[in-house]
């Protein structure tokens, strides 16, 4: 046996587990927890109870991609778990959730945890109505289903609740968890209609396919499933094998296999993953003439799909490298275990193989291969009976069942939009309705609404908040802050900086005085008493300094449009008259200064213009300080 990769626990070999938590794409997990801890045959009864209530809603149902199932768990402590993944079909996964309500009633001792590749779906799903505190980074070990309705875990009574914190709480505090009536609601609406609404999910249709097939389907409905992905999900190598057709054709010669023509139940997703893929048939299928229709062209899709299917899981199931094996690979590449060697490399190759052999020799192995086989070996030992024609002969395919939803779900989608619509008009009309009365009780600037509003007041309030709250940390929202947090004497900074300055500009002046051969240090000490102190002149310099170094930026910019960027205080003077010589126009713009005060009215005005009513920087500033903007009414007129 292979020396196992140094990143694996060799306590626990499953690479699985070691990586990320992250569900697959498109796929519902659920655990059944209950209150009492229960011995592995009780725990065993619980399960076979629950799959014999759950029974009636689902031995009729065509699932997309795999069925309802439950498995026994012992970590971290004795329960009941499941997967399914729902691909394109949705209804599945709210399916999954009605069975998961009818088990909570069913059962009252049990509390039922599920989530699904976006996370907790239930409380995303009753997003509008979740109160103020809970968020996904608190959420963890907090929703779940009892006794028939949705329980949250309140952060006041557990901030940071573990699992089985959490399983207790419900235990003792049940009543406190039930969740808000307009929660219930929101999730009961989605559930409704189930079981009924999964039957009509499903969709009947007359196809013409090989007796082989045709026989399949008769033992096994339920393979459907796995026909329609080998079909939609495809590739170079699979298209391959649906052009020998070696399982489903007598060895590739579509002449020598007879075709029938039956009903077939799946669902209303992979009807329409059917119908919108272009298949071009293999040479060897036998097409009838002119194509023979729908019933024709949707049976040589189902039965490449059957072959496709077929040779895929034999190739994994001999080969155990399924879903497992990527999964397993990845995880190796993710823990560094390839070193960032290339592919191909010598070393990189024998690394693989030591994986390799080492994945051969683990559980997950086998019980990938198991897996994979499991539909082979089902088709297998179906077609290894005698089979004819004959025996479907004498059975009458009813008609396919009408198939207008597939071009006229624009009514459903629209009303579907506009309940959403409705439930977010609704929860920002309270909000707005409790930001108003919040605004109300603390008199906020913010009350001032369309003309009312005083623009001269925002310059004020932005001057405020600029001089109040600047610190060493910039301009700061209060928040209970401490203004004794940063103790800092700024008549004693100031000094310590002046004299720095001045030590600076003293020598420099000395410098420069010795390198032209002029006086000594004496001798500019003994100037410097006669003529008082130097501190004007070298003011003097810098002023000097900041005009000539002013004026030169100014012609710089003269060249560019910046200036016109700006409000300038005399703008209005300035139209008015017009018949000044061009020199004093030049010259008024030259000195004129720029209104500070229009310009950041201005630019905040525009800011929050081009925000167009959504979230940005400037309402948020704005918001911090107390001031809300009325909304341009006459945008877009």
């Amino acid at each position: 046996m292979a020396t196992p990769p140094p990143f694996i626990n060799s306590n626990n070999p499953n690479p699985l587990t070691q990586g990320s938590s992250r569900l697959p794409e498109d796929t519902v997990i659920y655990s059944i927890y209950p209150d009492n801890p229960l011995s592995q045959d009780s725990l065993q009864s619980l399960h076979l109870q629950i799959l014999n209530a759950v029974s009636p809603f689902t031995t009729s149902y065509i699932w997309q991609h795999e069925p309802f199932t439950l498995s026994i768990a012992f970590h971290p402590f004795p329960h009941l778990k499941g997967h399914l993944r729902f691909g394109d079909n949705l209804n599945d996964e709210w399916f999954t959730v009605f069975l998961l309500f009818r088990i909570s009633v069913a059962f009252p001792s049990v509390s039922i945890q599920v989530n699904d590749s976006d996370g907790d779906f239930l409380l995303i799903e009753a997003a509008y109505h979740l109160p103020r505190w809970l968020n996904p980074e608190n959420s963890q070990n907090r929703s779940f289903i009892r006794r028939g309705k949705l329980h949250i875990i309140p952060k006041s009574a557990l901030p940071n609740p573990t699992l089985t914190e959490s399983l207790n709480f419900l235990i003792e505090n049940e009543q406190a968890a039930v969740a808000q009536d307009s929660m219930q609601s929101v999730i009961q609406n989605r559930i409704t209609g189930y079981p009924e609404k999964a039957k009509l999910n499903t969709h009947s249709v007359r196809v013409r396919v090989p007796v082989s097939v045709a026989r399949v389907f008769k033992h096994a409905p339920s393979l459907i499933s796995l026909a329609v992905e080998g079909f939609y999900d495809r590739d170079m190598d699979s298209m391959k094998n649906a052009a020998k057709m070696e399982r489903f054709l007598k060895g590739g010669k579509g002449g020598e296999e007879e075709m029938v023509t039956v009903a077939v139940k799946m669902s209303r997703a992979m009807y329409a993953q059917l119908m919108q893929q272009r298949f071009q048939a293999p040479k060897c299928y036998p097409m009838p003439p002119k194509k023979g229709g729908l019933e024709a062209e949707l049976g040589m899709k189902i039965a490449c799909g059957f072959e496709m299917m077929y040779q895929e899981k034999k190739k994994e199931g001999e080969e155990g490298k399924g879903s497992g094996w990527k999964k397993y690979k990845e995880s190796l590449e993710k823990s560094g275990y390839f070193k960032g060697l290339i592919p191909g490399s010598n070393e990189y190759k024998r690394l693989m193989e030591n994986a390799e052999e080492y994945y051969k020799n683990s559980s997950l192995f086998s019980k990938t291969r198991a897996m994979l086989n499991a539909p082979v070996r089902q088709i297998d030992e179906i077609l290894s009976l005698p089979y004819s024609a004959d025996e479907f002969k004498n059975e009458d395919a009813p008609p396919s069942d009408d198939d207008s939803w597939l071009y006229s779900g624009e009514d459903e989608l629209n009303s579907a939009l506009q309940d959403r619509q409705k439930e977010m008009e609704l929860y920002e009309l309270k909000r707005k309705k409790k930001k108003s009365k919040e605004q109300k009780d603390t008199g906020a600037s913010s009350s001032l609404k369309g003309e009312d509003f005083d623009l001269s007041e925002l310059v004020t309030t932005m001057q405020g908040f600029i001089h109040k709250m600047s610190s060493y940390e910039g301009a700061e929202v209060p928040n209970d802050r401490d203004p004794k947090e940063v103790e800092l004497d700024v008549e004693r900074f100031m000094k310590d900086v002046e004299s720095v300055m001045k030590y600076q500009g003293d020598e420099n002046v000395t410098r420069d005085m010795d390198d032209d051969g002029g006086s000594s240090d004496m001798d500019f000490a003994a100037d410097e008493s006669e003529n008082g102190s130097d501190m004007s002149d070298h003011e003097d310099g810098e002023d000097s300094f900041m005009h000539s170094y002013s004026d030169v930026m100014n012609n710089e910019l003269k060249s560019t449009t910046l200036k016109k960027s700006f409000v300038h205080a005399n703008e209005q003077t300035s139209v008015k008259n017009e018949g000044t010589s061009n020199a004093t126009e030049d010259m008024d713009e030259e000195f004129s200064p720029v209104d500070v005060d229009v310009n950041l009215v201005k630019n905040l005005l525009d800011s929050f213009s081009c925000q167009q009513g959504l979230p940005g920087p400037t309402s948020n500033l704005l918001g911090l300080m107390g001031v809300n903007l009325p909304k341009d009414d006459n945008k877009g007129k």
